[in-house]
């Protein structure tokens, strides 16, 4: 019979919950890409959703301000008299029994009593001289001897503690021979160092020490490199701590380390030892200090530890600014984070960094060949495809229903089948796709034949699908449209709020167009002081420009060029605009700004409209503002071409331009069927 095993059930504290859920990379995502659309990069737009966190989870932000917080409360709070004060306390007490036992003790000599009594009444009010005249005072009082012992082995305590943490806790019951270890220790500590300044230690030489003293630290180091940067570390928050105290607290407890276990034996290797850590650690902080303001005096050990803490918080604080600035969030020490700040501020650091790493891992972000980090094109459908749905709700809104178009590919079914695409909409072909997936597994050199079942289709028989097996019902579109979304990228659009809006329309069209118009070309053209053509990446990522210029003339020249290069195809020309065009592009290429506009911008510009009319476009002007002269220009230059201006909100104009492009496919679609 096997033996009963024995389970015990507890807090999981070894790393991250593993029964927590998953964090949601979509709500980051979201994050990202509305940052995006208001005009920052997308490296700029990562770091912003990291500094402000997500939904239960605090961001880089909230983290460093919590560091600033947790340093400034222990100043607040923490002064560094705590020895001094405790020292005071005990030589009170001590000359309070000594006074006891002079007035109890009748056998005692007059003369002797009396002069005892001066040397307790003319003590310094300095502590530390206190101490050092008392250094050789032939104690009358048991009492008052062992409490002045005491002083010394508390001042002996506290200066290990200071170099080494927890000895004064160690060593608060020891014997004298706990005291010849820790003698020997520091001695063979200093030797050892020593040997390693010179080059002249070996790996034995460590594991001797160790061997001998490993008891005595904690840390369990496992090289000699890593006991330096232990003690190191600890010895320079003592010499800060020290800088941080007052000139008057600083002499007398340099007076007192000579009172240290009673000898100042103690004092010279504890010397050596920060003199040797100081020369193998040159570049930790040696010489800062801190201002207390607070009333809870610390000792010198509790000091110390005080200063590890702000010099924690210090590397902490210049961490999180380094990865909101862009170094990677694996940078940061998570447990000392933890540490410092509760296991909450973990648990955030390490998702935080989890979702950046995922972010870059799923595609949804790249590096491009200039080094930035661009949205990816699957991070572009992701985000046109939720634009492209809130532009269709809000379309339902205006009509009262929603446009059935939406929901699929125009043209009918042909009878052919095709191999599925992302952004298909078609129907499956089911049996196609079933017939595909029996061939590829039977063909499978894996999937041998069974002398039972024959050809082997899988784990019990059953047919397994996968992407490449399926095929959709093709269909044959009613007409192929050229499409030119020409779009104001003058100062105003970012001024007025108008930024964001015209970047959403124009992912939402192109989302359209790439699933379910796929037989339609798609030109974005933005225009400010001059136009250029864009593809949706680099509109997307776009930061708004802070340049004068409306060159419509320009963007139309552009649209003119794409409508020639798709002979044959719907010409469908959408220009969002918030001014009346103040540039045109001269004859040798240069733009030409003018302000009010001038009347030969607007008459290169109607001319150049004229030229898009002869292709036969369906022309729809976007309005956007309340300007009376563009107000007047645009009915001008629609009434000219049998366009259509629309005046939308701008949170309304991405289910305009969207519902304008259906209605003009619609108007072609109905005179190709007459």
């Amino acid at each position: 019979m096997a033996a009963e095993r024995a389970y015990r059930y507890g807090r999981f504290d070894d790393g991250p919950d593993p029964l927590a859920p998953p964090f949601d990379l979509s709500e980051a995502l979201d994050g990202i890409a509305d940052d995006v659309m208001a005009g920052y990069a997308p490296e700029q737009a990562l770091r912003e959703y990291l500094r402000r966190g997500g939904r239960g989870r605090a961001g880089l932000d909230d983290l460093a301000g919590r560091v600033h917080r947790r340093r400034q409360d222990l100043l607040r709070r923490h002064s560094l008299g705590g020895t001094l004060d405790e020292v005071r306390k005990l030589l009170d007490r001590a000359v309070l029994q000594e006074r006891g036992q002079l007035a109890r003790d009748v056998g005692l000599d007059d003369t002797d009593r009396t002069f005892r009594e001066l040397q307790l009444n003319d003590l310094p009010d300095s502590t530390a001289a206190a101490v050092t005249s008392l250094a050789n005072y032939d104690w009358q009082s048991a009492d008052a001897r062992a409490t002045f012992e005491h002083i010394r082995d508390l001042l002996g305590r506290e200066q290990l503690d200071a170099r080494f943490a927890g000895m004064k806790r160690a060593l608060e019951s020891a014997t004298d021979d706990d005291r010849t270890a820790i003698t020997e220790m520091l001695r063979d500590l200093g030797e050892l160092l020593d040997k390693h300044s010179r080059g002249d230690d070996t790996d034995d030489d460590f594991a001797r020490f160790m061997a001998e003293h490993g008891d005595q630290f904690p840390e369990r180091p496992q090289s000699i490199d890593e006991l330096i940067d232990t003690l190191a570390k600890r010895s320079a928050a003592a010499a800060r701590m020290l800088r941080s105290m007052t000139p008057e607290q600083r002499d007398e407890l340099l007076t007192l380390s000579a009172q240290a276990f009673g000898s100042p034996e103690l004092m010279a290797q504890l010397d050596r030892i920060d003199a040797a850590l100081q020369s193998l650690r040159p570049g930790l902080d040696w010489s800062g200090a801190e201002s207390f303001e607070g009333d809870e005096g610390l000792g010198m050990g509790d000091g110390t530890g005080v200063l590890e803490d702000l010099a924690d918080l210090d590397r902490l604080a210049e961490q999180l600014a380094q990865a909101s600035d862009g170094s990677p969030l694996s940078t940061i020490d998570v447990e000392r984070l933890g540490a410092q700040l509760g296991g909450d501020a973990a648990v955030s650091a390490r998702e935080l960094a989890a979702i950046e790493r995922a972010l870059q891992r799923s595609g949804h972000l790249r590096v491009g060949a200039d080094g930035d980090l661009r949205l990816s094109p699957a991070a572009v459908r992701r985000l046109g495809r939720s634009l492209l749905r809130a532009a269709a709700d809000r379309l339902s809104q205006r009509t009262g229903r929603r446009d059935t178009r939406l929901a699929g590919s125009a043209g009918e079914q042909t009878g052919a089948t095709r191999t599925w695409q992302f952004g298909d909409v078609e129907p499956w072909d089911v049996g196609a796709s079933i017939t595909n997936a029996i061939v590829r597994q039977a063909g499978d050199v894996s999937s041998a034949p069974s002398p039972i079942l024959g050809p082997r289709l899988g784990a019990a028989g059953r047919v397994r699908l996968t992407v490449d097996d399926i095929e959709v019902r093709e269909t044959e579109a009613r007409s192929r449209a050229a499409v030119a979304l020409l779009v104001d990228t003058s100062f105003s659009m970012a001024a007025e709020g108008r930024w964001v809006p015209m970047k959403r329309t124009a992912l939402a069209l192109h989302h359209l167009i790439e699933t379910r118009f796929r037989g339609d070309d798609l030109q974005l053209v933005s225009f400010g002081l001059y136009a250029q053509r864009l593809g949706i990446d680099a509109l997307t990522s776009m930061a708004p420009r802070h340049e004068q210029g409306t060159n419509l003339h320009h963007g139309l020249l552009l649209a003119s060029r794409f409508f020639r290069a798709h002979p044959g195809q719907q010409p469908v020309l959408l220009i969002v605009t918030d001014g009346e065009p103040t540039a045109q592009l001269l004859p040798g290429g240069e733009p030409w700004f003018s302000y009010p506009p001038d009347p030969s911008t607007l008459a290169s510009t109607v001319r150049e409209l004229d030229r898009v009319a002869r292709f036969g476009a369906d022309v729809t002007f976007f309005r956007l503002g309340d300007d009376p002269g563009l107000e007047s220009f645009l009915a001008a230059m629609a009434n000219r071409v049998g366009g259509t201006v629309v005046s939308p909100d701008p949170d309304d104009l991405g289910a305009a331009v969207v519902g304008e492009f259906l209605r003009a496919r619609s108007r072609r679609g109905d005179t190709d069927e007459h």
